[in-house]
This record gives structure tokens, C-alpha cells and sequence, in this order.
């Protein structure tokens, strides 16, 4: 939780998200997207908050919103596979590797809690969940899910997370005059929502043990 927190105040506090999107263009957005879905060391990166700021910035006409969404979609989508492939590959060698930052087994772990709540549904679930969206689909490869169901479920959340997410920005956007001057309090939203799951989980946990 400690690290999480480090996560949320080092995003609002000490990052500026929409000079970021601007900077690192459809590439870069692609890149982001690309290595927080489905690369280990990806985990850290703000997933949520910059999908939600390139849509802002798409309904000012900085960036073009169809050709954003499909570059979105495409690293979201190829991310997972690309960690499906390294849990398939690597297998139980990735339980045994030590602590490190970019490597923590807490994170599997909660990744593995999930999978057992939700079963298959977690690829879609997790999208929606930082950290934990980054190691489901490597646990995925991990378990040997069956690639063609491992590939529908990816290719739904990706969809639903990456375009619902963006469009989200980009309506609030037309909708709202000068939205992104209330970006702060939106972004702190989001990051909340994302992390409101796994804290609703935890707290059930806590009373079933009671």
C-alpha cells in the first residue's frame, strides 16, 4: 500500500501528465500504453491519467482522435500479448526471482488473488487496475491459459479500457469549457476509482477472516 501511495503522489504531485502527452506524441503514448500492459517493468507508468489526458487534448484538436484510439488499442492489445508470451516462455522462474525495483513478488501476488476472484474475466477486470493489469497477462502465459481465450478477453478489455478511458477525456473535453483546468481533481478521481477495487477486496478479505 506504501508503494501505491508513492505511486498516486508522485503522479499528481510531481508529474506533469498533459506536457508528457504532448511531448511524447502518438509514439510515445503508444510506447506507454504498450509497456504498462504487459511488460513487468511497466507497472509504475500512468497508465489511466494519460489515456484520459490525451483524449482532453484530442477534443482541443492537439491530436487526431481516431488516429489516437487505434495506436491506444494497438499497444494496449500487443502489450498483453507480449506478456502472455514472456509468463508462457518464462514460466515459474519469474516466482523465483528476488525483490528488486523493478521486480516486486507482491505484485504477483495480488495479480494471483485476482485470478482467483475473477478467473478468466481478470484480463478484462485488471485493465482497469494499475499494477495488477500489468502482471495479469504474464500470469496468464504463466497458467497456460488457452492463447484463443486468452486472446478475446485481451482484445475486450484492451477495447474497453483504451478506447472507454480516452473517449471519456475526449467527451469531457467538448462538453465541458476549459476542462483541462480541472484536470487535477479529474486524474485524482480516476487514480481513485482504479484503486477502489482492490481496497473493496481487501476489506472483504479482512471480515471473512473475522
Amino acid at each position: 500500500m506504501i508503494f501505491c501511495y508513492n505511486k498516486i503522489m508522485d503522479i499528481l504531485f510531481n508529474f506533469d501528465i498533459m506536457s508528457f502527452a504532448k511531448t511524447a506524441g502518438y509514439i510515445g503514448i503508444f510506447l506507454v500504453i504498450f509497456a504498462e500492459s504487459g511488460l513487468f517493468f511497466g507497472f509504475f507508468l500512468p497508465g489511466d491519467s494519460l489515456l484520459f489526458t490525451a483524449g482532453l487534448l484530442a477534443s482541443g484538436g492537439f491530436f487526431h482522435i481516431s488516429t489516437l484510439v487505434l495506436l491506444i488499442l494497438g499497444g494496449a492489445i500487443l502489450g498483453d500479448q507480449v506478456g502472455y508470451w514472456f509468463g508462457r516462455k518464462i514460466g515459474p522462474k519469474i516466482f523465483n526471482k528476488e525483490d528488486s525495483f523493478w521486480f516486486q513478488k507482491k505484485h504477483t501476488e495480488r495479480a494471483e488473488n485476482f485470478y482467483r476472484m475473477y478467473g478468466k474475466k481478470t484480463i478484462i477486470f485488471a485493465r482497469f487496475i494499475p499494477i495488477i493489469r500489468t502482471f495479469a497477462p504474464i500470469l496468464a502465459g504463466v497458467g497456460k491459459m488457452h492463447y484463443r481465450t486468452f486472446l478475446m478477453y485481451n482484445i475486450v478489455g484492451g477495447v474497453l479500457w483504451g478506447a472507454g478511458v480516452t473517449f471519456l477525456g475526449y467527451f469531457l473535453g467538448t462538453l465541458i469549457p476549459n476542462a483541462k483546468d480541472y484536470l487535477f481533481p479529474i486524474i485524482a478521481l480516476i487514480i481513485f476509482l482504479s484503486f477502489l477495487p482492490p481496497i473493496i477486496s481487501f476489506i472483504k478479505n479482512i471480515k471473512k477472516q473475522k
